[in-house]
C-alpha cells in the first residue's frame, strides 16, 4: 500500500490515479493519521478491455460477430513498422 500526505495528494494527483489504475490502493494522511483510501473499483473492466474499447471508438478494431473469433483489424494504412519493413524490402 503507497501513502502520501494530503499536501502530496493533491500536487500529484495524475500519478495517485495512476497507481490506482495499475491495480494498488493508495492511502492518504491528514497530519500523519490515515483519512482516505483510493483503491480500483471492484467489477469494473480490466485494462485490456478499457484499451480494446478504445480502438474500436477510433475505428482501428472492430468487435467480431462471434466472440471467440481473432480481432479484425480495419485500419487502412499501416503503421510506422509496417512502412519501416516495406521500404526496407525494397
Amino acid at each position: 500500500m503507497t501513502t502520501y500526505s494530503l499536501y502530496e495528494a493533491k500536487a500529484r494527483f495524475s500519478e495517485v490515479i495512476r497507481l490506482v489504475r495499475q491495480g494498488r490502493t493508495v492511502t492518504v494522511t491528514y497530519r500523519g493519521k490515515p483519512v482516505a483510501r483510493i483503491q480500483p473499483l471492484e467489477g469494473e473492466s480490466s485494462e485490456l478491455e478499457e484499451h480494446l474499447r478504445r480502438f474500436e471508438d477510433a475505428g482501428v478494431l472492430r468487435a467480431p460477430s462471434d466472440p471467440t473469433a481473432p480481432l479484425e483489424r480495419i485500419a487502412r494504412r499501416p503503421g510506422a513498422l509496417g512502412r519501416f519493413l516495406a521500404e526496407r524490402e525494397e
